[in-house]
């Protein structure tokens, strides 16, 4: 049998985190020909992964530009996967998640009539505009992709609503396998003002906030609540990467800024961000990467949205929803810093997101699919 040509095609770092170790793992199976695509919504945080995993991109439409928006990322994406998949004719297109480049890669393959895998599919929040668009655009992967590879049960539950059962596979998140690989291969120091943070004396928690639904007031309310943390807590401190977005830098530095025990330090590379993670006390996030990576390590995580679409976690109690009211969020943190117990419980809750391996699951079921295996892979169960 010939092999099968697998085309990955990502453009933000959250997407080449992710994919990262998927890449990996494909290139081991000599069944399998992998090339990898870049979009390049992101340039240079992308450009940082692709060196930390050490790939190389066969293609890179290189679209970012200053001021680009969904319309402008959409139309350049498509019209430039056109002449790659004529050119490149591969057998299966892969696409992770949620993102503006995930949703029009598949748009291109499928107008190319070359099948879609979807990594990380079915997490739903229920709500179109949050996250936005994020939301919808998963939806419509899912409509378009013939291969769906799912993190948890739940999310297999969430295609079964929108009527798709076939080719859904349950592999856990590549993220727990991409961060593996870092904390195994780069361990060391930040490189900057983190360096001198006390990490046996004092308790870190780490901030990320970025979502545009919580620009304005919900953003100021939580940077409010969190500056009150830091005061009340003599012991704690504060490490923010800030986004580049203007809208959270003013509020970051308008509210936080000039803050004893706040660090406002610019976005750090995913070995550093691994490393922070596993150093943290605490980590309180919009994000949603952070939700599946921090209880890999024991960590009890905040979320700042009023949902998320990944339930699994609050139910397993790694996680919390906090909202994005100043109070509710001052309280949770409190409590998490002030009782132990509490602590410790959701410290120790089992992570239900992955064990390193979904990787290797999803490259054996595309083996499988193609006929390269007579056995269908078993699906992850977290706890075994």
């Amino acid at each position: 049998m010939n092999p099968v040509k697998v085309m990955s095609i990502f453009g933000t770092r959250p997407e080449a985190i992710k994919m990262a170790p998927l890449l990996l793992e494909l290139q081991h199976h000599r069944e399998i020909e992998s090339v990898a695509c870049l979009t390049a919504q992101h340039r240079e945080m992308l450009d940082s992964v692709m060196s930390l995993f050490d790939l190389d991109a066969a293609f890179d439409l290189d679209i970012m530009e200053p001021g680009q928006t969904l319309y402008t990322v959409t139309a350049k994406v498509l019209t430039g996967l056109g002449q790659v998949l004529e050119q490149a004719r591969p057998d299966l297109v892969l696409v992770h998640g949620d993102t503006t480049t995930a949703f029009s890669a598949a748009l291109a393959a499928f107008y190319a009539k070359i099948p879609v895998g979807h990594v990380e599919a079915g997490l739903r929040s229920g709500d179109n505009l949050s996250p936005f668009p994020e939301e919808v655009n998963r939806k419509l992967v899912g409509q378009i992709a013939s291969l769906h590879f799912c993190p948890t049960v739940r999310n297999a539950i969430n295609l079964q609503h929108d009527g798709i059962t076939n080719g859904v596979f349950i592999t856990g998140n590549t993220v727990i396998d991409a961060m593996r690989y870092t904390l195994d291969k780069f361990p060391g120091t930040f490189g900057n003002e983190l360096d001198q943070i006390d990490w046996q004396g004092r308790r870190v928690i780490t901030l990320t906030c970025h979502r545009r639904e919580n620009y304005g007031e919900p953003m100021a309310a939580i940077f409010r609540a969190i500056k009150a943390l830091v005061e009340a807590h003599p012991d704690v401190e504060l490490v923010y990467p800030v986004h580049p977005s203007p809208a959270v830098q003013e509020a970051a530095r308008s509210i936080l800024g000039n803050t004893d025990r706040v660090h406002l330090i610019g976005p750090l590379d995913t070995v550093q961000m691994h490393a922070l993670l596993k150093r943290s006390y605490l980590i309180m996030t919009d994000s949603g990467g952070l939700q599946e990576e921090a209880p890999a390590l024991g960590k009890p995580v905040l979320v700042l949205r009023r949902e998320t679409e990944r339930p699994e976690a609050v139910e397993a109690g790694t996680v919390q929803l906090a909202g994005v009211e100043e109070a509710e969020v001052f309280r949770l943190g409190a409590l998490l810093l002030n009782d132990e117990a509490t602590y410790q419980k959701m410290a120790r809750a089992t992570n239900p997101y992955g064990d390193g391996n979904a990787s290797q699951r999803i490259a054996e079921a595309i083996l499988w699919h193609f006929g390269h295996r007579g056995k269908r892979p078993v699906d992850f169960q977290p706890g075994e």
